[in-house]
């Protein structure tokens, strides 16, 4: 059977020791009875309510000032998520069109999927 992936950072290279999973990449160790639970925890929504997962395009629904910078991002600006994180302010790590990489907050995009 294989091993689920880590809940932290995704990766596939996870062990098992003893009655734990240890991933190698972020140091993350779980019980694999608690994997359903840890995978709710760092699911992360947009400002209408729906799951952001990596490479979901999304887009602005307020202006945002950059900080340090005279710049703004502008409503409707789509962007594309590159990375996910919990515990921090800002939750994306995103390639924004017209701008470049940054960490905005997921709460101040929407999901810009087709449905």
């Amino acid at each position: 059977m294989p091993l689920p992936p880590c809940p932290k950072c995704h990766s596939n290279y996870i062990y098992q020791d003893l009655n734990l999973l240890i991933c190698p990449e972020c140091a993350h160790e779980w019980q694999p009875s608690n994997a359903q639970d840890e995978v709710a925890e760092t699911q992360v929504k947009d400002a209408n309510g729906t799951i952001l997962n990596v490479g979901d395009k999304v887009t602005m629904i307020k202006d945002l000032k950059i900080k340090a910078s005279s710049q703004v991002i502008k409503v409707g600006t789509k962007a594309i998520i590159k990375r996910i994180s919990t515990g921090k302010d800002h939750q994306l790590d995103c390639k924004v069109a017209g701008v470049g990489e940054m960490m905005i907050t997921a709460k101040f995009v929407k999901s810009a999927r087709l449905t």
